[in-house]
């Protein structure tokens, strides 16, 4: 038999040794071809991911700027927050959004706002009082509502760390109590103890928080006086900038003890700053404002109000929240980080929220605000008639120093920025047929006369001034001359007013002069209400009430009012409700 080639057999066993070979080259393959589909896949999936990422991330077209304005206790928190904004790459039309924060004062950019000139996509103010307010006004009347709230902080009272114990024993926190002790006519209050400063509420928003709370405290257990006694202290007490009322909390200063006005967060700041001058907040018991720091889309294009619509929506994330609360805030829901710790004297819930005033309340405290703190102009006329040597029935003074001490008294309750001055007025008292002699100038109290300040001429002539045995009492004369003066130089930055001191025996002049009737008619025809100068009467001494129908007649001819007092403290009372008659002329009586 001759031989064969082994390829030859198909079925024979050198036949089938290469067989596993080619299984396993077509095993290969099988498995090859998956793999490629697979590694295929992955690379669109990844084209995929990559389309899809950087649809979200695209900055070929450029950048998209918005422009945040802030107030400056929440600017630092909201850049912390969009510097990681811009980092993640935000894009709108393949333009990333570039977020910008700068801060200015809420009431500086709503000034700016009422005169077309913010330059601003999206404002966060500190509070929804000056956003209102501004809404109200016909300048304002075109903004947007807020939009929401970017964080919450509760306007309490603040004192020193050192001192708060001493406190404890003098006041307890709460609006009455911070009226009490700022009431200038109430020496014998909590105020013998306690110094009160304020914020000032035309720049500051918790100024202005803390002025509505005390105001509605006051309004509820019926104190108005007491209120306006408070408003008129405070006015002298002042302070811009939250930093620097903290900071002066901790200077000692005379033997009072200091207490303020600020927010929770800036109580957090300034110990962060300053863990050497601690200060601790003490939060009222009627409950309080919180700064609600609204927002306000002021973009027109609608690209980037649509890029304030996303940034907006970032600072409610947990990240953006929890840097909010890393910095002293709370979140809108009132929730506070540890920095707000109990043992650091803060308190973990919300405190009690007081019902939002409406936009009314809130320009009549302002302009209640602004017309007492108007600087005062006075030219006080003192009787110096017979009838003032007479003594008073019950007392060891005659009715000149009762009224001397009334004008005391009374001119005390004036800041040193007042420019005051004073007329004796008796018949022919400077030479025949001059019923008046200019005892001191009207000027600044603070202001060098005759060399010395005016308070001190004031004080001694006042200390000093004799009753003329026999003058008759020629107050229409001398009240024409003065009303007539202070018109002549009325100032328009204060209260111009004509205060006069008498016995309240009315006009006497048996000489002749200017008559009760013709005194009224001049009144009536000399005062402007566009230009007011008002009148206020006190009248002390048994003879007061025959001249109370004519003391009426000519104070309410101004605008103003008359009064008998019945003690020489009671001037206090008289002094502030004729400032109160600042709050409404010169409408005050319909």
């Amino acid at each position: 038999m001759g031989r064969h080639r082994t390829d030859e057999f198909d079925g024979g066993y050198r036949a089938q040794e290469p067989a596993p070979r080619r299984r396993a080259a077509r095993g290969r393959g099988r498995v090859l071809v998956p793999l490629a589909g697979a590694v295929a896949l992955a690379v669109l999936l990844g084209v995929a991911a990559f389309v899809i990422f950087n649809r979200d991330h695209d900055c070929s077209a450029g950048k998209l700027a918005l422009r945040v304005v802030a107030t400056p206790d929440i600017q630092p928190a909201l850049n912390k927050i969009a510097g990681t904004y811009n980092k993640a790459l935000h894009s709108m039309d393949s333009r990333c959004v570039e977020v910008t924060v700068t801060k200015e004062g809420a009431a500086r950019t709503a000034g700016a706002l009422a005169a077309g000139k913010a330059a601003a996509d999206l404002w966060v103010a500190d509070s929804s009082l000056v956003v209102g307010r501004l809404r109200s006004d016909p300048a304002g009347a075109a903004l947007p509502e807020p939009s929401g709230s970017a964080a919450l902080s509760p306007v309490v009272l603040v004192t020193a760390q050192s001192t708060a114990d001493k406190l404890s024993a003098s006041l307890q926190p709460s609006w009455a109590g911070m009226i009490a002790a700022a009431n200038v006519a109430n020496p014998d209050g909590p105020g013998k103890k306690v110094r009160v400063l304020a914020l000032d509420p035309e720049k500051n928003s918790a100024g202005l928080a803390a002025l509505l709370a005390a105001a509605g405290s006051a309004k509820k257990a019926k104190q108005d006086k007491a209120l306006v006694g408070a408003l008129k202290e405070l006015s002298g007490q002042v302070v811009s900038d939250p930093g620097a009322l903290l900071a002066s909390l901790t200077v000692k200063s005379g033997s009072k003890v200091p207490v303020g006005i600020a927010s929770e967060q800036s109580i957090y700041t300034h110990n962060a700053k300053k863990p050497d001058a601690q200060v601790v907040p003490l939060y009222p018991a009627e409950g309080t404002y919180n700064l609600d720091y609204p927002m306000l889309v002021l973009a027109k294009d609608p690209e980037v109000r649509k890029a304030a619509a996303a940034f907006q929506k970032e600072l409610t994330t947990d990240s953006a929240q929890r840097t909010l609360r890393d910095q002293g805030f709370r979140t809108p829901d009132g929730k506070g980080g540890d920095v707000l710790a109990k043992g650091k004297g803060f308190v973990s819930t919300l405190p009690r929220p007081l019902a939002a005033p409406d936009v009314k309340t809130v320009a009549s405290m302002a302009q209640t605000w602004s017309r007492l703190n108007l600087g005062s102009r006075l030219l006080t006329l003192l009787d110096v008639s017979g009838t003032m040597a007479l003594p008073v029935p019950g007392t060891q003074l005659t009715r000149m120093q009762a009224i001397s001490r009334i004008a005391t008294e009374g001119l005390s309750l004036f800041p040193a920025d007042s420019e005051i001055g004073v007329w004796a007025f008796s018949t022919h008292l400077d030479g025949q047929g001059k019923d008046w002699r200019e005892m001191v100038s009207v000027g600044p109290l603070s202001e060098t006369t005759d060399g010395r300040l005016r308070k001190e001429a004031l004080a001694t002539q006042l200390a000093t001034v004799q009753a003329k045995a026999t003058g008759d009492t020629g107050l229409n004369d001398t009240l024409k001359a003065a009303y007539t003066e202070m018109t002549k130089s009325y100032q328009e930055d204060k209260i111009n007013t004509v205060l006069v001191l008498t016995d309240g025996a009315g006009n006497d002049d048996p000489d002749g002069g200017v008559g009760n009737a013709e005194i009224l008619s001049f009144l009536k025809k000399t005062y402007n209400p566009k230009r007011p100068v008002s009148i206020l009467l006190i009248a002390f001494g048994p003879d007061a009430p025959k001249g109370k129908k004519q003391m009426d007649a000519l104070a309410k001819a101004t605008g103003g009012e008359a009064y008998i007092a019945e003690n020489i403290l009671q001037v206090r009372d008289f002094f502030l409700q004729g400032m109160e008659r600042r709050l409404c002329a010169p409408k005050c009586d319909g």
